[in-house]
């Protein structure tokens, strides 16, 4: 069987500096910023005008019906929302989702907000009790108005609930196998359709932007829900900025991914995986699913593999039933974990393990490696280490471990033969006859000897290690650790992750 050629060449346009430039539509164009990139413009992607609401306003969409859509079979829609001052076009370009519909038979559609290029979304606070968050919205951006609070009377809503049903009349739609996502301001408007019409989608998926925590909970952080639950992912770029101060953006994820816990009834310890710059969290939940991504090294927006991986691990094994309950039934990609996985955390007594939660003999030390000599009693830092017990690493890894003058001398002998010595305060590590520095000295603390683990894994055991905010991950394949699911791991770790609370 042929392959498809599923990825078109386009003429690079690096010199564009304009915001969503007409000129793109129907050319080959494309555009490329830090891994949003724009793709040419699919040819098979169809504009379509049409009164839907009965109110004398032409409502605009594009769809893309793939080449081997079949009207006698059951066929999945997916609705992707454009951001704000985008168009339908634009999140059609920007995204991978008609590659995706070509590849697994789906149709893919984007819709235009109702009123120049903004959706009709609620604006709240970013703090869902008595504090003030710095970011209240009083006073709206240009070209946003804060639509009706009853959500019968939004016309975005009214529009994307009326397109649903025209889809219906067109194409042999699967009712079980509805699904949105949307990007920034799409992404809220996906959020505010799936709080309120969840039980019409399989799925709902988000990148960018987070919701307004008073829109999600009230001020007892009680959650305001009437969708019910719904299979959830959110995508949140490690530069994001929205909130713009950091450690807002951290809380106010945090408390975005604990609603849709909390709706879905998920366990609170996720599976872990991270691949490369995808940063993955998978909960299961009694009710449904939701799955967390943190890209490192993103700005603002949607990664061109998002569409992908939203419908390969998450879309594609969800679906309604005729009871109208929620279905796993296979995804592409499974939603597990990293096989072999560690994590720490400075001064904590518990560690990662391969997806679980593990007790630490000793507490960890954040250490620095300095150089001070010559310096006219000054210092320089030359490195910063997480260090951890060698008991640990030797249970960790399957070594045996043997100690000397109450455990200041060590000696790990691996599962490959291989014996390792070390002593507290030596930098020195012995490798059977061979001796070799790591990163800083021994230390020796609560009864126990600790090194630096990102030596001991990356020298010893040929590992990956990438660290992100005093949190140090390790595995066995390429990956780099973002700043958001550092701060899931250390909330793990630290005990510190409030999800249990009602």
């Amino acid at each position: 069987m042929e392959q498809k050629w599923l990825l078109l060449p386009g003429t690079p346009d690096d010199d564009n500096r304009d915001y969503l430039p007409e000129k793109i539509k129907g050319s080959d164009i494309v555009v490329n910023e830090n891994g949003n990139n724009s793709q040419p413009y699919p040819k098979r992607l169809k504009e379509c005008h049409e009164d839907l609401t009965g109110d004398g306003r032409e409502n605009v969409w594009y769809e893309y019906v793939p080449e081997n859509y079949d009207p006698r079979k059951k066929t999945p829609l997916v609705l992707s929302m454009h951001g704000g001052m985008m168009t339908g076009w634009g999140q059609a370009i920007y995204t991978s989702w008609t590659i995706m519909a070509e590849q697994n038979g789906f149709i893919a559609v984007f819709p235009d907000a109702t009123k120049d290029r903004f959706w009709a979304d609620r604006w709240g606070k970013w703090y869902f009790d008595e504090r003030e968050s710095g970011e209240w919205t009083e006073n709206l951006p240009p070209g946003i108005s804060q639509p009706p609070e009853d959500i019968r009377e939004n016309p975005d809503i009214i529009f994307v609930l009326h397109l649903i049903e025209r889809l219906k009349e067109k194409y042999n739609i699967d009712a079980g196998r509805i699904y949105m996502q949307g990007m920034s301001m799409g992404n809220m408007m996906t959020a505010m359709f799936a709080r309120h019409y969840g039980y019409l989608l399989a799925g709902a998926a988000g990148s960018g932007a987070s919701t307004f925590l008073s829109l999600l909970f009230d001020r007892d952080g009680k959650v305001k829900n009437e969708g019910g639950p719904v299979a959830i992912w959110q995508s949140r770029p490690e530069t994001n900025n929205v909130p713009e101060d950091i450690e807002l953006q951290k809380y106010v994820n945090r408390w975005n991914k604990y609603y849709w816990m909390r709706v879905n009834k998920c366990d609170a310890l996720p599976e872990i995986s991270v691949i490369g710059e995808n940063n993955l969290a998978f909960y299961r939940g009694k009710k449904a699913d939701v799955v967390y991504l943190d890209i490192k090294n993103r700005d603002h927006g949607q990664s061109f593999d998002d569409a992908a991986l939203i419908w390969n691990y998450l879309f594609s094994g969800v679906r309604r039933n005729e009871k109208g309950e929620l279905e796993r039934t296979g995804s592409r990609l499974e939603r597990r974990g990293d096989a072999f996985s560690l994590a720490f955390t400075k001064n904590c007594t518990k560690a990662w393990h391969s997806n679980r939660i593990e007790d630490l003999p000793a507490k960890t030390v954040k250490w620095q490696k300095l150089k001070y000599h010559g310096l006219d009693g000054g210092e320089r830092v030359r490195g910063e280490y997480i260090c951890v017990p060698l008991s640990f690493l030797a249970e960790a890894f399957g070594a045996s471990y043997e100690s000397a003058e109450k455990n200041r001398m060590v000696r790990l002998t691996l599962k490959d033969g291989r014996s390792l010595q070390f002593a507290e305060g030596s930098i020195g590590c012995m490798i059977d006859e061979d001796l070799r520095s790591m990163y800083c000295e021994a230390l020796y603390r609560e009864g126990e000897l600790l090194v630096s683990a990102e030596w001991f894994c990356a020298y010893i055991f040929n590992l990956h290690v990438s660290a992100c905010e005093d949190v140090v991950y390790v595995t066995d394949h390429f990956s780099c650790l973002s700043r958001y699911m550092a701060d899931l791991i250390r909330g793990l770790l630290e005990n510190s992750d409030p999800f249990t609370l009602e």
